[in-house]
């Protein structure tokens, strides 16, 4: 079902992995992935989050944001077999993954559009979420219209085109103890042309 009224889709599917998989999947993620603080550009400043991330994927698949060029690490088994399952549910093939660790309610990530030039406009985002249940919100930028929803341990979000187009999306901090998140975002991004 879609979440979004109008002008894009957000298809939401719980329990894609069941809680075994889920926690063998995190433990892998997080011991074998290579994962650094963020930095980006803020007010004209390099700002170093304590959230933590790693972009992942085909050779020739940089990305850059915020101003900073990141060059992809290698797939590693675990993030093979996601992709798998990812691909087969959305029915489209993706190249790229760009991986956020959250320690805990205080780290999330504010409104924003998944829009970058690289990124291939027809191919759907595919989110996957493990470990705490984290709010997520979206909001429409003409006429601020805001749907929100619980990611929930093994659950899949599913954003089409036009959908980055004409909604931000953001991951809402809270006070609440919560247990900390893996989240996955596959994307398709054309690659360098030399």
């Amino acid at each position: 079902m879609n979440l979004l009224p109008k002008d894009g889709s957000g298809l939401y599917i719980p329990g894609v992995f069941d809680e075994t998989s889920c926690a063998a999947l995190f433990a892998s993620l997080l011991d074998t992935v290579n994962w650094k603080e963020d930095q980006l550009m803020m007010f004209g400043k390099l700002i170093t989050t304590k959230r933590k991330v790693a972009w992942v994927g085909d050779a020739g698949c940089s990305y850059t944001y915020s101003g900073v060029k990141k060059f992809p690490q290698t797939w590693t088994p675990a993030l093979l077999e996601i992709k798998q399952r990812i691909e087969a549910l959305a029915h489209h093939e993706f190249n790229s993954c760009l991986l956020n660790l959250y320690h805990d309610g205080s780290e999330g990530m504010g409104w924003h559009s998944d829009d970058e030039k690289e990124l291939d406009q027809a191919a759907p985002i595919a989110s996957v979420s493990f470990g705490g249940e984290r709010k997520f919100a979206f909001k429409h930028k003409s006429d601020r219209t805001s749907v929100s929803l619980t990611l929930a341990n093994g659950s899949v979000l599913l954003m089409h085109t036009p959908t980055q187009q004409f909604w931000q999306h953001s991951l809402t901090k809270t006070k609440r103890a919560v247990a900390p998140r893996i989240n996955l975002t596959f994307r398709a991004i054309r690659h360098d042309h030399h």
